[in-house]
């Protein structure tokens, strides 16, 4: 089992930059695959971004392409989510999760996810 805990939501104005953490413990394996979703009420969580722990290419939506970079650490087991230029529609609860082997974009891939940390942005 993975655990994974995220943190450093909050509420910022449209503009601004915000950093996501994710903290992963439990049976976290170098091979995994690490990724990013949001989801805001009444609608399906959708894919932000991913990386492996083991590096390679890093994918991105595009509706965050060019405003968002994704990073490991995997001595501390955290992967970040760096969003800057933030706009009102970026608000929502942003969720940690995690799979075996490689990236997808696809939610249903991913057997590991955190509580969320809720992202507000106001215009």
């Amino acid at each position: 089992q993975v655990q994974l805990m995220e943190s450093g939501g909050g509420s910022v104005q449209a503009g601004d930059s915000l950093t996501l953490s994710c903290l992963a413990s439990g049976e976290v394996q170098y091979r995994h695959a690490m990724a990013w979703f949001r989801q805001t009420p009444g609608e399906e969580r959708e894919f932000v971004g991913a990386i492996r722990w083991s590096g390679g290419r890093i994918e991105y939506a595009d509706s965050m392409k060019g405003r968002s970079t994704i990073s490991k650490d995997y001595a501390k087991r955290t992967v970040y989510l760096q969003m800057n230029m933030l706009k009102p529609e970026d608000a929502a609860v942003y969720y940690c999760a995690a799979k075996d082997w490689f990236t997808s974009r696809n939610r249903q891939d991913y057997p590991y996810w955190g509580q969320g940390t809720q992202v507000t942005v106001s215009s």
